[in-house]
């Protein structure tokens, strides 16, 4: 018995719920019988029928009506099949799109009765609903300007047609796998799909002169992909990627659902074994791994058109949190085809881009209604936001998420104007995590929190420090339960800092790299936005607690402490607390006492609780003083 063999053994006590439910009848039985089940209405849906089956072909029951999850592979769509997407929006569901980050649309408000419809409508452009939910082959991802891009080194949409040849609308892999299986394929240097977030990704690499890619396996929410120590030719790419979903097929788990995507599989049995059962389905012994070419973010960087190899121009609609609507997306096309060659591509960070505009052409096309119309959210707030569906679209949202994301675009637009910079603030509405928080610069996960008053409100969870570029790292937790109506102000002081130090054109991925992260424990960065907070926000000082350049802290918690509490008496009473310190003790036998009203006292605007919180960071005798930044930010939730 292989080591595969033995981990599902043990993983097979049980069967879930869902896999007995699979085991009623075949998905393209339910298929064929779309219009029955249309024209019987809601009285007569097959409870397993709305639970699964439907979602097969991309149906969501949302128990009024329907969400339908489009399949666009790679994000590409040509002028008809974009034209038609719009019209069935429009149509069939109340004008409303989502762009989501897999490159796909969502259409939603759609009407039991009109199912069958929309699907033949759809059908008629070329444009599939198969598999895009439950335990399938998902839409696969790539580079938005994929053969398009200076950087595109392999164009990657003839490898993914192939792909889609083996399992697209195959009834053998329609519901076959024990999960879903995301894929993503990059033969950029940029990475402009999360390339690192899939249970599958093809990476841009060379070996030995060759171009080709190295495969990253087991990616999910919250943990990112394992180098599998392996390249693949171009040719070799279908080869290894059927047998993937084979071994998947025949050994992932079928038992708790929560603990059952590939990621667990590879955990169990280790990534080493778990390749060398893909080589022997395979028939075939892929080489070891080459050199990882990704360099890069989005090869825009912050720009909403970019010149392409072939002398032309690609435009980038900035959509704010991927909500758009039939018409606009009709109009897209029409842009498409008036100044370009009608080709429309959809991006991971939910905008669109029209593709192969000639520079004579761009001043008409910049001028059209419908680029001026967006124009308006072309900067650093929008560019690369992302949020998923929140309490109004999704069952599992706990705040409404699309639309606070936008707020805090617009907020941070007027407060924190930047030039030539480049952030990326990912909302997810759950702790499910569909609006990627965890690898973006600035991350924020919905909730619910208390304000002030004690009363139940829309909250977040920040994060900081994701990154994307040349590997993947899972953000840290800055803050949890925020009020939004709070964490926007503590958003504000992380971006003033990265004003003020940036480097000419650096993004903030690498500002952190350089200072935040080496400078500062994510402990004195929470205390950081949130003694700022306090101090202008709610107490009105107008004063700015500054991080320093160059720290002489090192990271190390409690010197931080002690440092920022030396900084804040001198800031809010304009005295020294001692003469000079060496360490975290002053330098004077006789060193200044305080008491712990003082800077009260001595600043009366000044709380008599902050006053005695500086008077815990700073005390004399340091057995005496906060060890920890922990502590500190509960006393502070008293102002």
């Amino acid at each position: 018995m292989t080591i595969l063999e033995k981990a599902l053994e043990a993983r097979s006590k049980k069967v879930n719920k869902v896999e007995t439910t699979k085991a009623l009848k075949m998905p393209m039985d339910v298929h064929a019988k779309l219009e029955e089940i249309a024209a019987a209405g809601y009285e007569g849906l097959a409870k397993e029928d709305s639970a699964y089956f439907l979602k097969c072909f991309g149906l969501f029951d949302k128990g009024e009506d329907f969400m339908l999850r489009v399949r666009i592979p790679a994000g590409q769509l040509n002028y008809e099949q974009a034209k038609r997407i719009g019209e069935v929006a429009k149509k069939f569901g109340n004008d409303y799109i989502d762009i989501t980050t897999r490159m796909q649309v969502e259409l939603r408000y759609l009407q039991i009765e009109d199912i069958a419809k929309v699907l033949a409508e759809l059908k008629e452009a070329g444009v599939s609903t198969f598999q895009t939910g439950v335990d399938n082959p998902r839409g696969i991802v790539a580079d938005p300007l994929d053969g398009i891009a200076y950087d595109s080194v392999i164009e990657t949409m003839p490898i993914i047609e192939e792909l889609q040849a083996i399992f697209g609308e195959n009834p053998e892999w329609i519901s076959a796998l024990p999960r879903k299986f995301n894929t993503g394929i990059l033969g950029s240097l940029s990475n402009s799909c999360n390339i690192f977030g899939h249970d599958c990704g093809f990476v841009l690499a060379q070996k030995d002169g060759l171009f080709g890619f190295n495969v990253y396996l087991g990616a999910r929410v919250g943990v990112q992909s394992q180098d599998a120590n392996l390249f693949v030719t171009i040719e070799e790419v279908p080869l290894f990627f059927k047998s993937l979903l084979t071994v998947f097929k025949n050994y992932g788990y079928r038992d708790n659902r929560n603990k059952n995507r590939l990621v667990f599989l590879i955990n169990d049995v280790g990534i080493d074994n778990f390749v060398d059962a893909v080589k022997v389905e395979a028939g075939a012994e892929f080489t070891t791994a080459g050199t990882t070419m990704v360099q890069s973010q989005n090869i825009a960087l912050g720009s909403n058109k970019v010149l392409g190899r072939n002398g032309k121009f690609n435009y980038k609609i900035i959509v704010p949190s991927g909500i758009f609507t039939g018409s606009d997306m009709m109009a897209t096309a029409q842009a498409a085809k008036e100044f370009g060659t009608g080709d429309v591509r959809l991006t991971y960070d939910q905008n669109v881009y029209i593709v192969n505009v000639p520079k004579e052409s761009l001043a008409g096309f910049e001028a059209n209604d419908l680029i001026t119309h967006y124009a308006k959210f072309n900067n650093l707030y929008f560019n690369d936001m992302i949020a998923c569906a929140g309490t109004a679209t999704c069952s599992f949202g706990v705040i409404p998420n699309k639309p606070d994301a936008i707020e805090m675009a617009h907020f941070l637009s007027s407060e924190v104007a930047i030039e030539n910079a480049n952030v990326r603030m990912n909302w997810s509405a759950c702790p499910k995590g569909c609006g990627v928080h965890g690898i973006a610069d600035i991350g924020f996960e919905g909730c619910k929190a208390k304000d002030s008053e004690g009363n139940r409100v829309d909250g977040v969870h920040i994060f900081v420090g994701g990154k994307i570029t040349r590997e993947a790292v899972e953000a840290h937790a800055l803050h949890k339960a925020l009020p939004i109506t709070e964490a926007k102000h503590h958003v504000k002081y992380l971006l003033k800092t990265y004003a003020r130090h940036k480097l000419r054109g650096e993004t903030y991925e690498a500002f952190d790299d350089r200072f935040l992260s080496r400078n500062y424990s994510f402990q004195a960065l929470a205390f950081f936005t949130k003694i700022n907070y306090i101090l202008n926000d709610k107490l009105d000082l107008d004063v700015f607690f500054e991080l320093e350049a160059e720290p002489k802290s090192s990271s190390r918690e409690e010197y931080e402490l002690f440092g920022f509490g030396l900084k804040l008496f001198k800031l809010l009473t304009g005295e020294k607390r001692f003469e000079g310190v060496d360490g975290l003790a002053p330098i004077l036998l006789k060193p200044r006492t305080i008491k712990r009203d003082t800077v009260n006292t001595l600043n009366p605007k000044v709380p008599a609780k902050l006053s005695e919180v500086i008077y815990n960071m700073t005390h004399e005798n340091k057995k005496e003083r906060a060890a920890v930044f922990s502590e500190l930010l509960v006393a502070l939730k008293e102002i």
